[in-house]
């Protein structure tokens, strides 16, 4: 099978986040299926971001092909990244022509933003291919509900128009957020049309994870000091909800709080923090340092923001590798699912509730170091056994085969 997986911020581990595609893609590779990625050349996930001199740049990592296709820099959620969209959107209408003499059995669109659905669905017609929308966050309620975009934006009216369309002309719909179908369905989604893949883990990235770089080992134990340590990895955004872990730093001077990473939150986050010195911001590590960071830690915490956009559900990348760390974990969460709960591998609490986390922590403190290790346990069994990405890759690919299917049945 031939599988062209359109998604504007996809990376690999040459260039960092997000990885989500790679490992698919990479799965159907050893599975013996031709796969190429069609990526944009800048993205703010990216720590690393790929060469590109002139239109386009084609590139074989780990067996995929990736098609980069040059797009302008951005630095924030305004018009620079907006005519960031528009450019990898113009550049994707030259595919047939980048990829002349080839075909494909299934497009994917997979860019977050709803807009590529467009060319999918016109490359899939092109190509008698199946067209699959793979949903990550629904847009436009996510700007909407944590940018606090108006309904009547054009940006929005013109995002709610392409997700419409998208869930109306797809063959199926793969949806990391597992509740999302009734909201689906009021949009124009057909019945039996939709599928639920998580995110999920790579074995291979905990089997090869690589000590911490030179010196942030020691930064991180001279600072514990012998306090039990809390922290947070990953990104520093609005939707993270920061504010309240760090005001919790306040209320707790004798634990040490850490959050490791980047994002537009951070300055001011660490403006917030200026007065505690029982937190520490540390700069974003490789990604195969990862386990070695959560190693260090003896709980750690995600949290969420109040929204009613996470009445259909989430699906954090960063809480499964706090699970496969084994560690026990603070969750501060309202959604339609929660698997740490359903894990049994920590505290969940309410969401933006400095108070509720230092009740937590200090509840996890008290906890036997036999009691911590065992809740810790629990979560990476929990993750190993339905978040594995070799298994949701499968999974993934049986519904591609399933959608071919019925779309060359209806076809007779």
């Amino acid at each position: 099978m031939k599988i062209l997986y359109i998604n504007h911020y996809a990376g690999s581990p040459r260039h960092g986040m997000s990885f989500r595609t790679y490992y698919l893609a990479r799965e159907w590779v050893r599975a013996g299926h031709e796969v190429t990625v069609v990526a944009a050349s800048w993205s703010h996930l990216r720590q690393v971001q790929p060469e590109v001199p002139g239109l386009y740049k084609k590139e074989l990592i780990d067996g995929i092909s990736y098609l980069w296709l040059s797009v302008p820099p951005y630095q924030d959620n305004g018009g620079g990244r907006i005519f960031n969209i528009l450019s990898f959107l113009r550049r994707l209408s030259t595919l047939p022509a980048l990829l002349s003499g080839e075909r494909f059995d299934a497009v994917i669109a997979s860019s977050t933003y709803p807009y590529d659905n467009y060319i999918a669905h016109s490359l899939s017609k092109r190509w008698k291919a199946v067209h699959i929308f793979e949903v990550h966050d629904l847009w436009p309620l996510s700007p909407k509900e944590l940018g606090g975009y108006s309904s009547f934006h054009p940006f929005i009216v013109a995002t709610q128009i392409a997700e419409d369309y998208g869930y109306r002309q797809a063959d199926s719909i793969v949806s990391l957020i597992p509740a999302a179908e009734p909201y689906m369905r009021s949009r124009g989604l057909q019945s039996g049309k939709f599928h639920t893949v998580p995110n999920g883990i790579d074995l291979d990235e905990w089997r090869e994870a690589i000590p911490l770089p030179d010196g942030v080992q020691e930064t991180i134990r001279d600072f514990k000091q012998g306090r039990f340590m809390v922290a947070y990895a990953g990104g520093h955004g609005i939707s993270n909800a920061l504010e309240s872990f760090v005001d919790a730093a306040a209320m707790c001077p004798e634990y040490a709080f850490v959050l490791a990473g980047k994002g537009p939150e951070k300055e001011r986050l660490c403006e917030r923090a200026r007065s505690a010195v029982n937190v520490l911001f540390l700069d974003p590590v490789p990604k195969a340092c990862v386990p070695s960071l959560l190693a260090e830690m003896d709980a750690l915490f995600l949290g969420w923001r109040r929204s009613p956009l996470y009445a259909y559900g989430i699906s954090p990348n960063k809480l499964f590798d706090y699970m496969m760390a084994a560690k026990p974990i603070i969750h501060a969460v309202d959604a339609a699912n929660d698997p740490c709960a359903d894990a049994r591998c920590g505290i969940s609490i309410e969401p933006e509730s400095a108070q509720a986390i230092a009740d937590a922590l200090k509840a996890v403190n008290a906890l036997s170091f036999v009691e911590r290790e065992q809740m810790g346990l629990r979560g990476r069994a929990y993750v190993l056994r339905n978040h594995e990405y070799s298994v949701l890759a499968a999974h993934f690919l049986s519904i591609i085969t399933e959608t071919i299917i019925k779309k060359s049945e209806k076809s007779l």
